[in-house]
């Protein structure tokens, strides 16, 4: 079964572990059953790719996926890396909050 995770796309991320370590961006998917994010402009890595009708063959640049566990989501406050948290809303929605600020997560 896949699990549930904290981050989701379209979240801020900064990269803890790894050659890309520091590097921000947002996560334009999630692959749940093999708990894997893409992030865009990190961990890229050159695809060699044969000639098709619709594109030309050559070495092309992309993201490869991270492990979830390698990504913090960014406080909106402070811009540093936080852990995720959820609260009830006084309208009986929960939504999720930074930890390091307390700081509502939009999305």
């Amino acid at each position: 079964m896949a699990q549930k995770f904290k981050v989701k796309k379209g979240d801020e991320v900064i990269v803890t572990t790894g050659k890309d370590k520091g590097k921000k961006g947002k996560i334009t998917q999630v692959i749940t059953d093999s708990s894997r994010v893409l992030v865009e402009g990190v961990n890229m890595v050159k695809k060699h790719t044969k000639p098709s009708r619709t594109s030309a063959g050559g070495i092309v640049e992309q993201e490869a996926s991270l492990h979830v566990s390698n990504v913090a989501l960014l406080d909106p406050k402070s811009g540093k890396a936080t852990r995720v948290g959820y609260k009830t809303n006084d309208d009986g929605r929960k939504v999720r909050i930074a930890k390091r600020s307390g700081e509502v997560i939009n999305g």
